[in-house]
């Protein structure tokens, strides 16, 4: 469990910091982090920290893909949470 949790903050973490570097990178005219990257991220259990830093940043806030994409992501996640914690309980 304190492996997971580690992981979380460390993914949670990273999806935040790269959507300030993105923006950053926007800003400065400067080649960026793909979309891919981002998604990635946010699918690999950073959702949380990308959504914050998507809004903080208000960065791709007009991007369908990921306006909805990352919290369909989240959601997903706390679905399988919810599943795996019912299934232990069995």
């Amino acid at each position: 469990m304190k492996l997971l949790s580690f992981y979380l903050l460390i993914i949670n973490a990273l999806g935040f910091l790269l959507m300030l570097v993105d923006k950053w990178k926007a800003r400065k005219n400067r080649w960026r982090v793909r979309e891919s990257t981002l998604l990635l991220i946010a699918a690999l259990g950073g959702s949380v920290g990308s959504l914050l830093g998507m809004y903080l940043f208000r960065h791709k806030t007009l991007h369908l893909k990921f306006t909805l994409g990352i919290p369909l992501i989240l959601a997903g996640q706390c679905l399988l949470v919810v599943v795996l914690m019912a299934l232990g309980t069995k």
